[in-house]
């Protein structure tokens, strides 16, 4: 398209046009295997970095670096100056991966990037390389002349250990300033059903680590008498929970979530619960993914099957996960998981708790130019005006910009849904919710560059 892009017509052309090119370079991202956990190899984090920097480079925005970040992997940054008189807008994503597990369990492989029936899957197509391709298909559309200020920043080690671009962000806050801002990390739960996600669970975890004996002890021998330390784990994390699969630890109330939801159906047909296996606690399927509590043991240090001897257990371990409404402290919300199963261990054994994690929640307000201007994009590009949800996980980088920005609208939308398997075997995106979401992106910069403001 020659000349500049003026019109939402015009927009929507640009994107479908340049969606063969999006596809493409999603494609490019998702074969890397940039996996940025210890014990992963860095060269191909480091290429992942390098690739976004050339996609940034080649829509058109004049600047555009790296920028180390201590104890993790670069910042790609670029920017745009604002138009006289028109705002700035912030965009994020990142380009770090979760590590793809089982291979056995991928129908295709995990860093081979295939579009099967109108979706990419491999590891990172949605979580969050759709991320980058978004932002780099609705900026495209402009052709370098942006209807406002732009700033970009794609991190490079969410999935492990976010908390450093926070603190990187804390020093430089004059790098990301901005008067909105999008956070290209969530998604719709269900394909063509736009929606702002207006809530983040904060979160906490802790390792938790029980000794009962010197050594470990033959069973024949011992067992009946000696104290098992992996009994009293099992024994102590049990106790979190009652019967009902609601919370036992004192000053964790249910919460209620007051925009819309699935029903108990949709929730179990998009988790996968086998028939006759019902839903644990209490409220609305809202209720209890968005605005309670959730207490979650992610991994254990035990013998394994294959492994297994007849011992009495000296030592065993747990990683605990809370999550924590919008409105909760983490802080003070580990502190008492952590003095409940204390109280509630048995026989005396001795405790360690190690390797603290915390995050804020987010609870946003929904009204504002920005918000205006984004349920304008959104209904023109999804045929339909979006909904307020909220999502049970948590974005390290948000809190911190609640912070550091206090009068910048938080937008929080992107090309995943609840389908798209993220941080599970088979992920994939959905190349027509990709086109919508771009789309949707670069209508919003369009309207709200021309709000006067």
């Amino acid at each position: 398209m020659r000349g500049k892009v003026v019109t939402p017509d015009e927009i929507e052309d640009a994107v479908a046009a340049g969606l063969p090119q999006a596809v493409e370079d999603l494609k490019r991202l998702v074969a890397i295997p940039s996996v940025a956990f210890p014990g992963y190899p860095e060269e191909p984090v480091r290429a992942a970095a390098a690739l976004t920097e050339g996609l940034l480079r080649s829509i058109g925005l004049p600047h555009v670096r790296q920028i180390p970040v201590e104890g993790s992997f670069p910042l790609v940054y670029a920017e745009a100056p604002a138009p006289p008189g028109a705002p700035t807008v912030l965009l994020y994503a990142h380009y770090d991966v979760q590590p793809p597990g089982d291979p056995s369990l991928w129908r295709t492989p995990a860093f081979e990037p295939t579009e099967i029936n109108g979706s990419v899957y491999g590891r990172g197509a949605a979580d969050d390389k759709s991320g980058i391709i978004s932002h780099v298909a609705a900026l495209r559309v402009f052709q370098g002349r942006f209807p406002v200020g732009v700033k970009v920043i794609v991190e490079g080690q969410e999935e492990y250990a976010g908390e450093r671009l926070e603190a990187f962000i804390e020093k430089n806050p004059e790098l990301v300033r901005a008067d909105a801002i999008i956070v290209a990390d969530t998604g719709n739960p269900r394909l063509g059903d736009p929606s702002v996600t207006t809530s983040l669970r904060g979160m906490g975890a802790f390792t938790v680590e029980v000794r009962s004996l010197k050594e470990a002890l033959h069973s024949g021998s011992f067992g009946g008498a000696a104290p098992d330390a992996l009994a009293a784990l099992i024994r102590m994390l049990a106790a979190l929970h009652d019967d009902h699969g609601d919370i036992r630890v004192p000053g964790l109330p249910r919460g209620a979530f007051l925009g819309s939801g699935p029903s108990e159906d949709e929730f179990r047909a998009t988790a996968g619960v086998l028939d006759g296996v019902s839903l644990v606690g209490s409220g609305s399927p809202a209720d209890r993914l968005w605005a309670s509590y959730a207490i979650t043991i992610t991994g254990m240090d035990v013998p394994s099957v294959a492994g297994a001897i007849n011992a009495v257990q000296a030592v065993a371990r747990a990683r605990v996960t809370v999550r924590v409404p919008p409105a909760g402290d983490p802080k003070t919300t580990v502190e008492a998981v952590v003095d409940f199963l204390r109280q509630v261990a048995p026989w005396g054994v001795r405790l360690r708790f190690t390797d603290y994690v915390l995050g804020t929640g987010y609870l946003a307000d929904s009204g504002g130019a920005a918000r205006t201007a984004l349920n304008r994009a959104m209904e023109r590009a999804f045929g339909r005006p979006p909904r307020d949800v909220g999502a049970g996980g948590s974005i390290p980088l948000v809190s911190t910009l609640v912070k550091q920005f206090p009068a910048a609208s938080i937008l929080l939308f992107g090309a995943e849904d609840d389908d798209a398997a993220i941080h599970a075997p088979n992920e994939r995106v959905n190349i027509e919710e990709l086109r919508r979401t771009a789309t949707a992106e670069a209508l919003f910069l369009h309207e709200y560059g021309s709000t006067g403001f």
